[in-house]
């Protein structure tokens, strides 16, 4: 069989790239184009998309405003040392993007805020791999069960007491005794978050006070104050961000920001008998 020279010229990257059951050795015997065309998937990229990407150059582009990666789980390992250094990178989530550190490095935490342009008074959420990750940080014993599950992973923030026994850096929002909590439904940075052994400080990647960001382009002016940059392309769910909701009551829940899953959130909070909360008059 005989190969397309562009596919040729680029067999010894990709063969690089794939594990030892992948390996593109005898490649020709098999049929290469066949198994490329049908956009078999690795690590959340196609590898006729992964061939494109080497061919065309576009697997990692350091630019003159930073380093620019595909968000696919083949730069993960790398999120998640330059989150155990103390830096600032910009990932995908299922709602908007977002720049992220280690939320107990309290250089990384003010790194953000300076980015950003924002005031400390503006609390951080954070964002842990796992529901199971949460109560590391945060209180959930009074929550019904089942509910945690319910809400998440998705464009969900739930507000939470820390309580004595987080294990959160005292100095990310000082003076508050509660901290937003997202699982967000997006493994690239789930599986940072989990990598990190850590929550990652999460918020918007944009300056403050301007349009949040659907696209990497939309925040090029603030690449090169980040470690990496990860396209994980044009974000579907415009620009409302995650539904935030208060769950530091007992059977209450207030929403504080309603986002883009308002309505979902709270027909699953009243499934599992909370009563939205009534501000006093």
């Amino acid at each position: 069989m005989n190969l397309p020279a562009k596919i040729v010229g680029i067999l010894p990257q990709l063969n690089a790239r794939l594990p030892p059951f992948l390996s593109l050795r005898g490649v020709p015997k098999f049929g290469f184009v066949p198994f490329v065309n049908q956009s078999r998937r690795f690590g959340g990229v196609s590898l006729k998309k992964m061939a494109c990407n080497m061919e065309n150059g576009d697997v990692g582009v350091e630019t003159k405003s930073g380093v620019v990666r595909p968000a696919t789980e083949v730069y993960a390992e790398e999120a998640v040392e330059a989150i155990k250094a103390g830096k600032v990178i910009a990932v995908p989530t299922d709602t908007l993007y977002g720049f992220a550190c280690d939320a107990c490095s309290l250089e990384a935490v003010n790194r953000i805020y300076e980015i950003k342009g924002r005031k400390h008074t503006s609390p951080l959420a954070i964002c842990v791999g796992d529901i199971s990750d949460i109560n590391r940080f945060a209180v959930t014993d009074h929550l019904p069960h089942g509910l945690l599950d319910s809400l998440l992973p998705g464009p969900v923030t739930v507000v939470l007491r820390r309580g004595v026994l987080s294990i959160l850096e005292k100095s990310l929002n000082p003076g508050l005794d509660s901290i937003g909590v997202r699982v967000p439904d997006c493994n690239f940075i789930r599986v940072i978050a989990r990598g990190s052994g850590s929550a990652l400080a999460l918020t918007s990647a944009n300056p403050s006070g301007q349009p949040s960001s659907v696209c990497i382009k939309d925040f090029e002016n603030l690449w090169e104050h980040c470690a990496y940059v990860y396209d994980g392309g044009v974000l579907p769910s415009g620009r409302a961000g995650s539904t935030v909701v208060d769950l530091t009551k007992v059977g209450k829940y207030k929403i504080l920001r309603p986002g883009s899953a308002k309505e979902e959130t709270v027909a699953i909070l009243e499934t599992h008998s909370l009563l939205e909360e009534v501000p006093a008059t």
